[in-house]
């Protein structure tokens, strides 16, 4: 059994495709585990900005995220009118093509697909985060152990998606009763413990309103990376509430126990700390946040590759990424992803603080987008209580469009600038790939296409030695083509006179063309006479190049030889009306 099916698993047939779908308990727990993740730092990077205002500013966190809670509650409203109009699974890129047009879904698949290169890094930085506030010996490995996650969840989503399923629901429903447990614990405590002392909120004196108004503004922006990955299980009502509870308990006792951040314990190991002690509930809760924020890229690792599927059939991008590979999943895709959030967490040292300001951004475009594309399908279908369900959408874009308008100011020098620019990039390749595809097609079609007639062909036979394989390549040559000619490039005189005594006894009466090469240059008098054939006075419209081609016993064997037939179908590759074979002759052992 080769290494690939051990770590794989062996070809599943394409007519097991259904069979491969996931459950309804194992898909929620899949798909909810990036939005509900996001509890585990969200709380998190609101503080962050609010202490630049003083221990009094941290009070600001509770109906910063209440207003959070409420832009929740306007997408889990406006994505039902999504999931009713596309049940079979809409996404923003089809919404916004279909209702907006090609450039609009075009602009919401670049914030996508970033978005979800950005929720493996992100997750995985969190996940990684987790572990060393618990475990600080760990600190040093931090981007090792972020490509050793990133390496296990992609071969678990390469082995199929009922397999990863398998794998990573389980931590899902964990995190849910350990940060319900923290939480109900914490609430408890507060209510019938003594009393804890906070500061009331109070923004630091010395600063303008227009500051004041900016950093309330950066920590609402801050938080909104609680409301990533909605989109995946756009229509979980009970998810929004699950969501919402959570983060909104996890703000909450950050409040109430005075929780600041710190460099070495995230917001959420502190509450641990403080509400559950340092026994096994905390470990069992440092544990589960680890695993979820793991798994949270199980989303993007799902959606990732079937976003640039479809994008690759309508030939946006290339026509690999639409290739299911032997486990029925998006194989190419998901090692893209892998690769590209791998490349972030080694640039940014595995560290979330400097990844979460480059996050949100595409998902809240997406989000706009797509709540604007359903507000245009309600106008020009009216259908039902459509004026209803427009105003609905339209509430939605709004909420969201005016949270892109934070995050965008307000994160915009802080690395926000980077995926502002990377989206029309995407675009560009988008469009350039297109263009490919429509140009191919194009030059392949058979209208026009010139009557069939014999054509003037050629057969030449590069060599540098007489040998065996030499005489099989030239025997070869013979069989496809009435005209055969020997081609000898000399770099040392001696052996080509030796070669050319020797082809009076094997060269069988083809005639050997002596080429002189000044540079002892190889490559540059064959393409230069092959030219001269093709456009000279004997104008062959047609010219094959049989390489005698030796093959070791072993792979490494190769090594010891100059490779010169590969450099030639390189020089060879982009002439038309050239054709390059090998004749390949075997060593035996």
């Amino acid at each position: 059994m080769s290494w690939k099916r051990w770590l794989l698993g062996t070809p599943l047939e394409t007519q097991r495709a259904k069979e491969e779908r996931l459950g309804k308990p194992t898909a929620l727990a899949v798909f909810a585990s990036d939005a509900l993740s996001s509890v585990a730092y969200a709380t998190e990077e609101i503080l962050r900005v609010l202490v630049l205002g003083g221990a009094a500013c941290l009070g600001y966190s509770l109906p910063i995220s209440g207003m959070i809670v409420l832009l929740l509650v306007f997408l889990i409203a406006s994505y039902r009118q999504t999931v009713h109009a596309y049940p079979a699974g809409g996404g923003s890129y089809i919404v916004a093509r279909e209702n907006l047009g090609t450039m609009p879904g075009l602009v919401a698949a670049a914030a996508l697909l970033i978005d979800y290169i950005l929720t493996v890094a992100v997750s995985t930085a969190a996940g990684v985060a987790a572990v060393v506030s618990a475990l600080p010996g760990l600190e040093a490995h931090r981007v090792a152990l972020g490509l050793l996650f990133i390496a296990v969840i992609m071969v678990g989503n390469l082995r199929g998606v009922r397999q990863s399923g398998a794998i990573f629901a389980v931590p899902t429903y964990l995190f849910i009763g350990a940060m319900g447990t923290l939480i109900l614990v914490g609430i408890g405590r507060v209510i019938h413990g003594p009393p804890i002392v906070t500061l009331a909120p109070a923004l630091p004196e010395g600063l303008s309103h227009t500051m004041r108004l900016f950093l309330l503004m950066r920590a609402f922006s801050a938080g909104c990376t609680a409301l990533t990955g909605i989109e995946a299980i756009s229509n979980g009502v009970i998810l929004g509430c699950i969501l919402g509870f959570f983060f909104l308990g996890s703000s909450y006792l950050s409040h109430a126990y005075g929780i600041v951040p710190a460099a070495d314990q995230t917001v959420i190991s502190q509450l641990g700390h403080a509400v559950l002690g340092s026994g096994a509930a905390y470990y069992l809760l440092q544990a589960a946040t680890a695993a979820i924020l793991m798994v949270a890229a199980n989303t993007a690792f799902a959606d990732f590759p079937r976003l640039s599927s479809i994008l690759a059939s309508d030939r946006f991008l290339p026509r690999q990424l639409a290739n299911l590979g032997d486990r029925l999943v998006f194989s190419n895709g998901i090692a893209v992803l892998s690769g590209s959030a791998g490349f972030l967490i080694v640039l940014f040292g595995g560290d979330t603080h400097r990844l979460i300001p480059l996050y949100a951004v595409g998902v809240f475009l997406a989000f706009t987008l797509s709540q604007s594309g359903m507000v245009m399908r309600h106008l020009r279908r009216r259908e039902g209580r459509f004026r209803l369900h427009a105003a609905v959408n339209a509430a939605g874009a709004t909420a969201t469009g005016a949270a892109l308008l934070v995050i965008a100011v307000t994160r915009f020098k802080h690395g926000a600038w980077i995926v502002i620019l990377l989206i029309p990039l995407f675009v560009i390749m988008f469009l350039r790939t297109h263009r490919h595809y429509f140009f191919v097609r194009r030059q392949l079609s058979l209208q026009e296409i010139e009557p069939e007639r014999p054509l003037r062909h050629t057969a030449i036979v590069p060599i540098s030695a007489v040998n065996r394989s030499t005489i099989y390549a030239l025997r070869y040559a013979k069989s496809i083509a009435h005209e055969v000619e020997a081609v000898h490039v000399s770099v040392d005189p001696k052996r080509t006179e030796q070669l050319k005594e020797q082809w009076k006894t094997w060269g069988g009466g083809v005639p050997l063309k002596i080429l002189e090469s000044p540079y002892r240059s190889l490559i540059g008098p064959l393409v230069d006479h092959i030219d001269d054939l093709m456009h000279g006075k004997r104008r062959n419209e047609m010219v094959t190049v049989v390489l005698p081609e030796f093959v070791t016993a072993h792979w490494w064997e190769g090594l010891f030889h100059n490779q010169s037939a590969l450099l030639i179908k390189g020089a060879l590759l982009f002439k038309p009306g050239v054709v390059v074979t090998s004749v390949p002759f075997h060593f035996n052992r």
